[in-house]
């Protein structure tokens, strides 16, 4: 996992300005955390919801690159559940279905046991491997 997380240091540096945190990751799987800043809110006092796909995607792209195979997203929905305006975001995403070129995620985003938004996402899978070496890792921090 630390070979994972130094590649994201590196490479995904929206991910790391927005505050977001691999907890874990493995073929199908991944988990992220975002705890809440001032900047991650908009107008009305609420999450930003920018900061809630931000933190959605980058699960998603997790989750569908850690078996090691290059995949990119074609399709994305968003929808929101619950406002929130404090503590900490998670993202958890699962696997739906997959074949040798498509791969469907759910994510669920929650503030505590509160669910705030679900994400789906479809990602196409190239024929080259991700840049990372045992990108097909799982851990936790």
């Amino acid at each position: 996992m630390k070979e994972i997380e130094a590649f994201l240091a590196q490479n995904d540096r929206f991910a790391g300005h927005c505050g977001i945190e691999l907890l874990e990751a493995a073929a199908g799987f991944a988990r992220a955390k975002m705890p809440l800043q001032p900047w991650h809110f908009n107008a009305a006092g609420t999450v930003h919801g920018g900061a809630i796909f931000t933190l959605a995607d980058f699960a998603f792209a997790v989750a569908v690159n850690a078996g090691g195979t290059l995949a990119l997203a074609i399709d994305t929905h968003l929808t929101f559940m619950k406002a929130v305006s404090e503590g900490v975001l998670e993202a958890e995403a699962r696997e739906v279905s997959a074949n040798r070129r498509l791969a469907t995620y759910q994510v669920r985003i929650t503030a505590g046991e509160e669910l705030v938004a679900l994400f789906q996402g479809t990602a196409y899978r190239k024929e080259g491997r991700t840049p990372v070496q045992g990108f097909q890792t799982t851990g936790s921090k």
